[in-house]
């Protein structure tokens, strides 16, 4: 199933194909950062973009399977084999 998504949600799957922090990603988009952060949210909740966090010891991104919505400059965000589905069918 091929998700539809807006000029919003495309701009940011535009800028997530590898792992971004939220504050990159404003960076790339023209939207005020709560539309960003709720757009974020909706693709997550659709699971198009997984929320992911530095994990030290590793050193590297592991996926966030519960994240803080109400602070989502704490993680970096990728879109998922669907998102870049859905980014590239438009």
């Amino acid at each position: 199933m091929i998700h539809e998504i807006d000029e919003i949600a495309y701009d940011i799957l535009n800028c997530i194909y590898f792992v971004e922090p939220f504050e990159k990603i404003l960076e790339e988009v023209d939207y005020p950062a709560n539309i960003v952060a709720d757009v974020l949210k909706s693709l997550i909740q659709r699971k198009l973009v997984v929320a992911m966090f530095w994990n030290e010891e590793l050193q590297e991104y592991k996926r966030s399977f519960i994240y803080d919505s109400d602070n989502m400059n704490a993680y970096s965000y990728l879109a998922t084999k669907e998102g870049l589905l859905a980014h590239n069918s438009r």
